[in-house]
């Protein structure tokens, strides 16, 4: 899957990337109380405007994405100068306050994630398919500290539908997955899309600590 995501960028097949803020970004994250330079994870963040949103709002951004060719559009589309350099398995590429880091999310450590505070998730979970699920969901906890909160997106396909990805993830999958480490709230439940069928859920997720349950 990961050569097929590469291939993706290669080819410009990025149906998924929006070309505008989420409007549910926008919306919600305001609630969330997350303070001014709290930096925050992005993981499989492509080229997202959604990081120069939460960037321009004071947010230090930290992305992760596999496929260089997002990276490099990011940074080309971008305003301000690009500085390079490498950190254990990865390239990172920093652009005022977003850091890009091309690499396996699921070899980011928390080693290198000892300053994070919140994160977003608009397309990573419903980019992975259900074998990998479990993982990002446990991975995700590892490298927050108690307290974190965050934005996640969801989206389930047509009825029949089992096509991927985005892969379809439902609102039982999210609460399984991520209810043992973080207190789950359902947000809001979006329009099913009449030309792609998909529908979009928001979730705010909040990272549990010791005692709570």
């Amino acid at each position: 899957m990961d050569e097929d995501w590469r291939q993706r960028w290669q080819e410009g097949r990025i149906g998924f990337h929006r070309e505008a803020v989420h409007p549910a970004l926008e919306r919600h994250w305001p609630c969330l109380g997350v303070g001014e330079g709290t930096k925050v994870l992005v993981p499989l963040c492509g080229k997202s405007l959604d990081m120069r949103w939460l960037a321009a709002r004071g947010h230090p951004v930290l992305g992760i994405e596999l496929a260089e060719p997002a990276i490099e559009q990011f940074m080309a589309e971008g305003e301000g100068e690009v500085s390079r350099y490498h950190q254990s398995r990865f390239t990172v590429s920093r652009q005022g306050k977003v850091e890009l880091w091309c690499g396996d999310f699921f070899h980011f450590h928390v080693n290198e994630a000892a300053d994070l505070g919140a994160f977003y998730d608009r397309a990573a979970l419903i980019a992975l398919p259900e074998a990998k699920r479990q993982r990002y969901a446990f991975h995700l906890a590892q490298l927050l500290p108690p307290g974190a909160r965050g934005l996640l997106v969801s989206l389930t396909r047509a009825p029949g539908d089992t096509g991927g990805p985005p892969f379809d993830v439902t609102a039982d999958e999210v609460i399984e997955r991520f209810s043992p480490n973080f207190e789950v709230t359902h947000l809001e439940d979006g329009e099913r899309q009449p030309d792609s069928g998909f529908q979009e859920s928001v979730w705010q997720l909040v990272r549990r600590g010791p005692g709570r349950s």
